[in-house]
């Protein structure tokens, strides 16, 4: 099967040993890009000499604070990327950072960002946070990432009017809500989450890919607002029936994998969908008791496809 956007894959094992200390060493003052992966670091420090740098990368670290970094004014893009903070602090002064990176730590809690009115991107993948909150000034945002935390409710989000892609799968998220201001949503990313109805997303008529497997949702509704669909993911659900699929005329991508649809008839919604080219209906009822047949029935009902389940078809040669 594609891959979808999902969180990234397992943390990193941080390393014993002492500082690599010779890469700091060999900083100039005028290095805008300064990359530090994997150099043991315990601390934040050495940078102040730092005149135009644009991206410190400080990944895969033993990093326990973020400190000592007031004089990077100039910098865009600061990644701290699996290390082992537990709070996010001491940014204000990095008013220009238009991407920061702060996935797979320990934080409990967003805040202290409310300086960085110029970030584009927010990476929190894979920390402890429990609510999305302290985030309203940044209002410049296009893509959020909150994947693999302890969040129970979509909130906070509503002065983010620029967003574009929200990524928030591995949660704890029971509803779809809260999302009527985000007119400019392109990529909804709620995968892994304990949603059982498929609604709130009649204002977000930008919304091009949905991809919300691994919930509990048991019908395919209200999305007759979201017509410039591409990609709808719903696989590993509760789906008896394909169905509310008609006004979805730009979907070229229907992924229901691992669902509960048995009937034949149901291909008739996506026989009427004519840029369709990929769909996924493996460990459905209709696959599993035919499995000599069901390749063979699925393209005579659709024989536009180019892609069923993981096997392309004639059609993409």
């Amino acid at each position: 099967m594609a891959e979808s956007p999902q969180t990234s894959g397992d943390e990193q094992v941080i390393s014993d040993g002492e500082p690599d200390k010779s890469r700091l060493l060999l900083i100039k003052e005028d290095d805008e890009d300064v990359d530090l992966t994997h150099a043991r670091l315990d601390k934040i420090e050495g940078f102040d000499h730092l005149k135009n740098v644009q991206t410190l990368c400080l990944r895969q670290n033993r990093i326990k604070k973020i400190e000592n970094l007031d004089t990077l004014t100039s910098l865009k893009d600061l990644t701290l990327y699996d290390n082992l903070l537990t709070s996010i602090e001491n940014l204000d002064a990095l008013v220009e950072l238009t991407s920061l990176d702060i996935s797979f730590n320990k934080t409990r809690k967003i805040q202290n960002l409310d300086q960085l009115t110029k970030l584009k991107k927010l990476y929190l993948i894979r920390n402890r946070i429990t609510k999305i909150d302290n985030i309203s000034r940044l209002v410049n945002l296009t893509m959020l990432e909150l994947g693999s935390n302890r969040i129970r409710k979509l909130e906070g989000l509503e002065t983010l009017v620029n967003l574009e892609e929200l990524f928030i799968g591995q949660n704890k998220i029971t509803k779809l809500e809260n999302l009527d201001t985000l007119v400019k949503l392109r990529l909804i990313s709620i995968q892994s989450n304990r949603i059982t109805k498929l609604e709130g997303l009649d204002k977000l008529a930008n919304l091009e890919d949905l991809y919300i497997s691994f919930n509990g949702i048991e019908k395919i509704e209200n999305l007759s607002n979201n017509k410039k669909l591409d990609t709808l993911d719903i696989g590993n659900n509760k789906i008896k029936t394909i169905e509310g699929l008609e006004c979805l005329h730009e979907l070229t991508e229907f992924w229901c994998n691992d669902n509960q649809v048995s009937s034949w008839k149901d291909l008739d919604q996506l026989s009427k969908l004519e840029k369709l080219e990929t769909v996924y209906l493996e460990r459905n009822p209709i696959q599993t008791q035919e499995l000599t047949a069901y390749r063979r029935k699925v393209m005579l009902a659709l024989p536009n496809l180019k892609q069923l389940d993981a096997t392309m078809t004639n059609n993409a040669y």
